[in-house]
């Protein structure tokens, strides 16, 4: 193959790939909304846009796919049938199997789909007659015809309202009036757009340049430091105010840079949520509820590092939410709710973090149940038990193999979902609370940084080395003497304002000589895991912007290489280690001083 023919297939596969993303959210919309003929004429045109561009490479069987899902939805745009969830059931199998075609193609292994069911299904439903048969064999055996309708299942006009009702093509006669309600509506063809002009950048590309600009930052803080010690010891020279003027400006087009570099690699999140739609139409009706979905903050961007590994843990949570969260139906009636359930997906930014949420209306979680799991899991005792808080009862549903589903099903109840999430996140610098409430829902608040690349620390130290906390866990800094610090079993403790907070000592982790009778020392009060626990110091240096270095090798002597997130250089040209604030946790769970 030719490096011109390569460069061909790579730009189809990316170009397909783009319109193939948006194609399930907008087939879920038009399931919705069945009149919207503008919506219709753009699903046409991009499956148009694959089935052409296929063909000229030769890319039949993904060309025999478009061209019969082409002629159902000209049905549908023409008026002659309206796109029913059975219909939209067949499509969406359609586009699954695009996207193992367009697999093929990225992975050139020449491996070829048996397409004659689905084709064979395409056709039914273009020839209109035979649609319904093949719906009957292929869906919950319940008939599209009036006649054979379940006394249930009552056949009901187009409606956003009930978006999972049975209604039944009627041919091109019942369908001419909406047909020509259709042709009145305004085109939006006709209102200007902005199109902006993009280019494809390897993400390879994108990552040197960061990395450059982390070096870049890295000799500014340098620079800075010289700077101020000049400044100090010289502070009427003109050459140094001189200096210290440029400095100014350098510091400031370096920020800049910085900014501008790391937003080329932020992405809105609707990458991830825009797979949603379709996913929760898809479990919705598999579990026989009606389910909608809203979604809001779409457009907030965060790094492409994070996109990519949130994807997992809000697929989770939000299956558990249709499976376990959002009651059927006719439960839902029974406590006066409305019949369809409200499942809340939204993105915000607050300062340098990023923050989504999950909600939904249904059962709630059964804080009772999760505490008696607990107490038959052997997490807590008898004794304990009646002590524990509901917040810190709900932290049960985040560990291995917790679960308090009567039932298994293919979707969730094993639990391993939960445990996933919460390892996921805290992988990401991320935090995950919980709010429920029986009967009224669940929410889940994920606090995520928008970036893992550079990050804001409080620069400590102990016994002369520095070491940096990243300063979104920093709670606030105390100094106390060492008649403040009591034991209770082998946990170092203090009482802040009335509060019992245990503390480690960041030298015994790190192996570091301290005797521990410093007359006084400060405690760095952190947050993790929505735990607040104490990391005693000698000396707070002050905030630093960082760029976050993989720590390679086994290059340090302490007990647990876990604790480090990586490392950095400060402005005096020094190497210092980045503490992993979530994984410090474990060394005050792991004693006999609980949070319970």
């Amino acid at each position: 193959m030719s490096d011109e023919m390569r460069e061909i297939i790579e730009d189809f596969i990316i170009e397909t790939q783009e319109i193939i993303d948006g194609l399930d959210e907008k087939f879920v919309e038009l399931e919705k909304d069945r009149s919207n003929q503008a919506l219709l004429n753009e699903i046409f045109r991009s499956v148009h846009t694959i089935k052409g561009a296929a063909g000229f490479l030769g890319f039949d069987q993904i060309v025999e796919l478009t061209h019969a899902t082409e002629n159902v939805l000209k049905k549908l745009r023409d008026g002659i049938m309206e796109a029913t969830p059975e219909i939209m059931d067949v499509i969406l199998q359609a586009v699954d199997i695009l996207k193992k075609l367009l697999e093929h193609v990225k992975n050139q292994d020449n491996q070829r789909e048996d397409l004659s069911d689905i084709i064979a299904r395409l056709t039914a439903i273009e020839s209109g007659g035979l649609a319904e048969k093949k719906s009957e064999e292929e869906t919950t055996g319940a008939s599209m015809s009036e006649e054979t309708a379940p006394s249930d299942e009552t056949p009901q006009t187009p409606s956003d309202e009930a978006p999972h009702r049975v209604e039944t093509p009627q041919g091109p006669l019942a369908a001419e009036p909406a047909t020509q309600d259709r042709n009145r509506e305004p085109q939006p063809q006709k209102e200007s757009i902005h199109v902006e002009q993009t280019i494809r950048v390897d993400v390879e590309r994108l990552d040197t340049v960061l990395n450059l600009v982390g070096e870049l930052v890295l000799g500014r803080n340098r620079l800075m430091k010289i700077t101020s010690n000049l400044e100090s010891r010289y502070a009427d020279d003109s050459e140094v105010l001189s200096l210290s003027e440029t400095m100014a400006f350098l510091n400031l087009i370096t920020s800049d840079l910085q900014m501008a570099v790391m937003r080329t690699r932020m992405q809105p999140v609707k990458k991830v949520f825009n797979k949603f739609p379709r996913m929760v139409r898809d479990l919705a009706r598999s579990r026989n509820k009606e389910v909608e979905l809203l979604i809001t903050g779409e457009d907030t961007e965060v790094d492409k590092s994070v996109i990519e590994n949130i994807a997992d843990p809000l697929v989770h949570l939000i299956r558990n939410a249709i499976d376990h969260g959002i009651e059927a139906k006719d439960e839902r009636i029974k406590k006066g709710k409305p019949p369809k359930g409200t499942l809340r997906l939204s993105a915000s930014q607050e300062g340098n973090n990023i923050v989504i949420e999950v909600e939904d209306d249904g059962r709630g979680i059964d804080v009772e149940a999760v505490k008696r799991k607990a107490l038959e899991k052997g997490l807590v005792t008898e004794d304990q038990i009646n002590s524990v808080s509901d917040k810190e009862a709900l932290e049960y549903i985040f560990l291995p193999g917790f679960s308090t589903a009567q039932q298994v099903s293919d979707i969730s109840g094993r639990g391993v979902g939960m445990d996933v999430v919460k390892t996921n996140l805290a992988n990401l610098n991320g935090v995950i609370d919980v709010i429920t409430e029986q009967d009224r829902g669940t929410r889940f608040v994920i606090k995520l940084p928008l970036t893992l690349a550079i990050i804001q620390t409080l620069m400590v130290e102990v016994q002369g080395e520095t070491y940096a906390i990243p300063l979104a866990t920093v709670i606030e800094t105390v100094k106390i003497g060492k008649d403040e610090i009591k034991t209770i079993d082998t946990q170092e403790v203090i009482q802040l304002r009335g509060e019992i907070v245990p503390i480690l000592r960041l030298a015994r982790l790190f192996s570091i000589s301290d005797d521990g009778n410093k007359e006084r020392c400060y405690i760095v009060v952190v947050n993790a895991e929505d735990k607040k626990f104490g990391i005693v110091v000698d000396r707070l240096k002050g905030q630093e912007e960082v760029v976050i270095k993989a720590v390679e090798g086994e290059i340090i002597n302490f007990k647990d290489s876990s604790v480090i997130a990586g490392a950095t250089i400060t402005g005096d040209g020094k190497v210092v280690l980045i503490i992993d604030v979530a994984m410090m946790l474990q060394f005050v769970t792991a004693s006999e001083v609980a949070y319970v």
